[in-house]
């Protein structure tokens, strides 16, 4: 009963079979090769437009270099106050974008609202040069808490965004779980959660569902991504065989593979929270994409972990006050992934009850 995070998980076979087939063979080096531009078109495919692609090993990579190209060294980027880039990347985007400050906002249910955004700008307005340049926002997509963006959510914050000149950033480390919960309930398409809602850069994860290291920067303006290739390289992130990156994003494209995954991920986690809500079970956050939030009591987490389990205790602070632990319970984080197995779930909902 793996709960502990999809990174633990290994690869889809399809993930595999596409490596095996790419290495038996001679490929040029440092995105030259058939593959990496077959990627590029698909992806410009996917979202209906041109784009620039970069490819990264890590999340954090991603979120570093596409933030460099949205904000000079003077700017300052604003996120959700427990958004990955603020409490999980070591300053890498401030070290990456070579000083820019990253500006903490608070917000509800893991996401910023478009008041808070507002006074955060409002609060450095009329100051000048005294205080970093606004130049950027950073939305995560899905949250770290679970949720997920409505794309009037996106819109409303966008539209602020827009109106002071900030360029806008998704951290999509788990876009795939949150498409697949937005394209079921609202029919929207890529395009329509990204740059066609003002995102202008995105960071295109596959490594969370099913892919070994499979990253990529997403631009918009294809232009940009030019800017940022000196930085990259200058960083120790250009990987000089790219195609074993493109050779996942071509698997994960194929057939809608990169779809089907999360969207046994996102069956899996509702799945466990509503099994731990029959239960009698409390929730700490909405179950909108793979993560659950539960409130479970201290001796039932201990019987779990006894049982197998590996989840991980959370802290409570974006929670709302009611929704928060007693004393004799605590907030747990559990993950689920594309390999996650029903009878994993059914198992845990047992003991948890």
């Amino acid at each position: 009963m793996n709960f502990a995070s999809d990174n633990w998980a290994g690869a889809s076979p399809r993930i595999i079979k596409a490596l095996a087939r790419g290495a038996d063979g001679i490929a040029p080096a440092y995105g030259n090769d058939d593959l990496t531009r077959e990627v590029k078109a698909r992806l410009a495919a996917l979202f209906g437009r041109e784009v620039g692609v970069l490819f990264a090993a890590t999340g954090s990579a991603a979120n570093s270099l596409a933030l460099s190209a949205l904000s000079p060294s003077y700017g300052a980027i604003y996120a959700y106050e427990e958004a990955h880039i603020v409490g999980d990347e070591a300053g890498a985007p401030e070290f990456f974008t070579r000083g820019a400050r990253l500006v903490p906002i608070a917000g509800s249910d893991g996401k910023l609202t478009p008041a808070g955004l507002a006074a955060a700008l409002a609060r450095g307005s009329g100051s000048g040069a005294a205080i970093p340049k606004p130049a950027a926002l950073s939305i995560t997509q899905a949250t770290e808490s679970g949720t997920v963006y409505r794309r009037s959510e996106i819109l409303a914050l966008t539209e602020i965004a827009a109106s002071r000149s900030l360029n806008v950033h998704m951290d999509g480390a788990r876009f795939a779980n949150a498409f697949a919960f937005l394209h079921q309930a609202e029919g929207i398409t890529p395009a329509d959660i990204t740059w066609k809602a003002g995102v202008d850069a995105l960071s295109f994860g596959l490594t969370k569902n099913g892919a070994l290291m499979a990253e990529a920067v997403i631009l918009f303006e294809p232009e940009k991504a030019a800017e940022i290739e000196w930085l990259r390289k200058r960083s120790g992130h250009v990987v000089s065989k790219a195609w074993p990156i493109a050779a996942q994003f071509l698997a994960m494209l194929e057939g809608d593979h990169w779809l089907e995954l999360a969207r046994h991920a996102n069956a899996m986690a509702a799945g466990l929270s509503q099994g731990l809500v029959a239960a009698g079970h409390r929730l700490g956050y909405e179950t909108e994409a793979n993560e659950v939030f539960a409130v479970l009591p201290k001796a039932v987490i201990a019987r779990l972990r006894e049982a197998g389990a590996r989840l991980y205790e959370w802290p409570t602070f974006g929670v709302a006050v009611d929704r928060r632990p007693g004393p004799d319970a605590d907030l747990v984080r559990l993950v689920t992934s594309f390999a996650t197995k029903a009878e994993e779930v059914e198992r845990f909902v047992r003991l948890a009850g």
